[in-house]
Parts: C-alpha cells; sequence; structure tokens
C-alpha cells in the first residue's frame, strides 16, 4: 500500500483565526489561541497520523509589517513556510474589510505547489458577502481553491481535510508515527503562560513579554516547572506581579491547570518575573528565546 506525506503550512493575516484552524484540523490543542492579534509568534507543527498518510500541519506568525527585531524573525518564519510547503493553506478572515496580503501575493502565485484558501468566520457573514470575497480572492490568488469555513463552529473542514489528503504526495512519514508535534514540552508550557498573560493583560505588557522554561523535570506523580518571565521595563514587572502578587499568582493558577490537561500529570509551577530592557530589538537575546535572526 503506498503511503502520502506532507506539509501543510497555514498562513494569513493576525486574527484570520489560524490557530483555531490548526488545532482543528490536528485534533489537539497546540497552538494558542487568544482574541489578541500576534498570539503566534513561532513556527508551530502538528502531526497528523494514519495508515497511509501523515500531514505535518504548521502554524506561523500572522502576516504584518514589522516594527522591530522580533517581528522581523517572526516574518522569517512565514517566509521559511512558503519554501518548504507541499501544500499551502492561506486563512483569510471574511470579516477583514482591507483584504491586504502586504505584497505576499507575488510570492504565493510564484509558487508551483497547490493553493488552498480557507475563508474563515462564515458564521459572521452573509452570502452575498461571501460571493464578493471569493470574487476579490480569486482576483488575486488565480490558482487558489477557495473553502468556505468557520474553525471555531468546525464548518466546512470535512471537505478541506478531503482535499488536503488528495494533494499529498507520494512519500514516507517524515515523523514517527505516533508523534504528535516536533516540539518539546517545555516549549507548550511556555506558551501556556503567554497565553494566559494575552489573556489577563493589557496590551502594553503581552507584547513585552517572553517566557523562558529554566526547569522542567518529570517525577513519577509530578512535574516540576519554573519559568522566567521577561519584561521590557521595570514598571511592567510591577503590572504584572500586581498587588501582593496577586495578579501573577492568578496566571500561574491558569497556566498550571492547562499544564496538567495537556502534559496529563500533577504540575508544580514556579514563577518569576524579570526585567530586560528593549529585548525585541536585542539579536543575542531573540536568538536565547528561539526566534531567528
Amino acid at each position: 500500500m503506498s503511503h502520502k506525506a506532507g506539509y501543510v503550512n497555514l498562513i494569513g493575516r493576525p486574527n484570520a483565526g489560524k490557530s483555531t484552524l490548526m488545532n482543528q484540523l490536528v485534533g489537539e490543542r497546540l497552538s494558542i489561541i487568544t482574541p489578541k492579534a500576534q498570539t503566534t509568534r513561532h513556527r508551530i507543527r502538528g502531526i497528523v497520523n494514519e495508515e497511509d498518510f501523515q500531514i505535518v500541519f504548521s502554524d506561523t506568525p500572522g502576516m504584518l509589517e514589522p516594527k522591530y527585531a522580533l517581528q522581523e524573525s517572526m516574518m522569517t518564519f512565514v517566509k521559511e513556510s512558503l519554501k518548504d510547503a507541499d501544500v499551502l493553506l492561506m486563512i483569510i478572515d471574511i470579516t477583514d474589510p482591507h483584504l491586504t496580503f502586504l505584497g505576499f501575493e507575488t510570492g504565493i502565485n510564484a509558487m508551483e505547489i497547490p493553493l488552498l484558501i480557507a475563508l474563515n468566520k462564515i458564521d459572521m457573514s452573509n452570502q452575498a458577502d461571501l460571493e464578493k470575497t471569493m470574487e476579490r480572492v480569486k482576483k488575486v490568488f488565480p490558482k487558489g481553491e477557495v473553502y468556505p469555513v468557520s474553525a471555531l463552529h468546525v464548518f466546512g473542514l470535512d471537505l478541506l481535510n478531503k482535499r488536503i489528503r488528495e494533494l499529498l504526495p507520494e512519500a514516507p512519514p517524515y515523523f514517527d508515527k505516533d508523534a504528535l508535534t516536533d516540539r518539546p514540552m517545555r516549549f507548550f508550557a511556555s506558551e501556556i503562560i503567554r497565553e494566559r498573560i494575552l489573556e489577563n493583560y493589557q496590551k502594553e505588557i503581552p507584547y513585552s513579554v517572553e517566557v523562558e522554561i529554566e526547569t522542567y523535570k518529570e517525577e513519577e506523580k509530578l512535574v516540576r516547572i519554573a519559568a522566567v518571565i521577561y519584561v521590557s521595563r521595570k514598571s511592567q514587572k510591577g503590572i504584572l506581579i500586581g498587588h501582593k502578587g496577586e495578579r501573577l499568582k492568578k496566571v500561574g493558577t491558569e497556566a498550571r491547570k492547562l499544564m496538567e490537561e495537556f502534559i496529563g500529570n500533577k504540575v508544580f509551577l514556579e514563577l518569576f518575573v524579570k526585567v530586560d530592557e528593549d529585548w525585541r530589538n536585542k539579536s543575542n537575546r531573540l536568538k536565547a528565546f528561539g526566534y531567528k535572526s
């Protein structure tokens, strides 16, 4: 029996719903999801295995105009995803009135691989607007196959999934057949903490935060995790910790519960906050945090 395998790389503007769609396609909560833009900073792969195929879904940061070194690094993940994809899956928010693609359309249209376009959030639109958007999108991406979907409500994903499997090239699996992702558990621990910060604080704090797992120790009935939350300014440290540490304690409690669900074991979590001024523009710090130079 022949075997199919391939990389299906997801791209789109911030808030298009990439992470929600990625999690639905993989069947696991790998990419963090919040209402805020720029939630995804790294490239995250989720692997779907069946006896005769393996799909490596790859979530990327949202396409944007970089304003500092961190965002420039984030865009390298997007550009890389255009180079190693077997199928490119673009997610477009149907409620976005601008439908701008920041010049990425030139490179996408020049690619020889299949292009699938998921028009997401159709539950927030109507038939007339859907038809207008489909027409606009087909003019920009004439080779793209358009699929109206709602990632949140799992509508239209069966057809999209079916088409993805049809387009996979014949190849042996790239990863072990029992693999779910190529990222270690400590990466997801840091992402869960960052997600809770995104949800619990106003805009200034989350985008100045990076999380580093200092220790991740697995015991028989407990996983011990110590994490450092870096902020850009001293004032942000006080806001993050809150009065008598109450705000940080809330973040830690929420993160611990999500980690226990994800890891499948009890978690003892310690959080520390440190100031690293302007880390988002320091190449050595970005490299240490796993970003591209």
